[in-house]
């Protein structure tokens, strides 16, 4: 799971490319921060309140759709031209930030964490604490799969100066957003 492309793993991506290594890393810890967040309310019983209330998972969705496409559009229309055009990212927000909302205004994260979780708490346990356990395990092993990805993607980044390939770059994670964005919308509807 931990290593599946998606939303999270496109963040950090965008984050390192464009803005560094250091962005990468702070996208990263944003979304683990998201992640424990999330961990912490399934072990708390919070998410099966926004499991049992569709129109509280229906808001989180169009929170986090909206989020989204918000992002995705920002990207489209001003894509940077260069690297060096950091101190304005065309995302608007530290990376941590960035990172931490996309997470937790994903409502994905948190069904992952409802429905996978409780299938490892063996019986007998402390179920909130051995939850949580559950979760920095998974926080651990993202942000580790995330330092080899910022390791990679910082090497290239040589090669990814160039206004071209930042453009793309940002137009490409752009329609990832919108994407993610819109399936999460059509998902709400549904």
């Amino acid at each position: 799971m931990t290593l599946a492309p998606g939303l999270d793993t496109a963040l950090v991506l965008r984050a390192t490319a464009v803005e560094g290594r250091r962005s990468g890393a702070w996208a990263a810890v944003g979304i683990g921060a998201g992640c424990l967040v999330w961990g912490a309310a399934v072990a708390l019983g919070l998410t099966a309140v926004l499991a049992a209330s569709r129109a509280a998972f229906t808001l989180v969705r169009w929170a986090g759709a909206l989020y989204l496409l918000w992002l995705g559009v920002n990207l489209l229309l001003r894509p940077r031209r260069a690297l060096i055009d950091v101190a304005a990212p065309a995302l608007g927000a530290h990376p941590f930030r960035r990172g931490l909302l996309t997470n937790l205004l994903n409502p994905k994260a948190g069904v992952f964490y409802i429905s996978f979780l409780p299938q490892f708490v063996p019986a007998g346990v402390d179920v909130p604490a051995w939850s949580f356990m559950l979760a920095a395990i998974h926080v651990a092993m993202a942000l580790a799969w995330f330092a080899v990805l910022i390791g990679a993607i910082d090497r290239a980044r040589a090669i990814l100066r160039s206004a071209g390939v930042v453009k793309v770059l940002d137009r490409l994670t752009g329609c990832v957003f919108v994407g993610f964005g819109l399936n999460l919308a059509r998902e709400a509807i549904d």
